[in-house]
């Protein structure tokens, strides 16, 4: 997730951070906290997945963490 998508978002859901910096800053750590825990759960579920190759799926899954 880029800076400016997670602006466009934080508009979207009307959240106000003006000119102001920190809250800004809080905002995309936020989303990125956000998108880290729901990578995660999506890795387990992969993990779990005896019908496709899921340690596969959940390793590249969680890769998206490192872009």
């Amino acid at each position: 997730m880029t800076k400016e998508e997670i602006i466009e978002m934080a508009r979207k859901a009307k959240l106000s951070y003006g000119s102001d910096l920190h809250v800004l800053r809080s905002v995309i750590t936020f989303a990125k906290l956000v998108a880290e825990k729901e990578r995660e759960e999506c890795a387990k579920l992969c993990e779990n997945s005896v019908e496709y190759s899921g340690d596969t799926l959940a390793e590249a899954i969680r890769a998206r963490g490192q872009e």
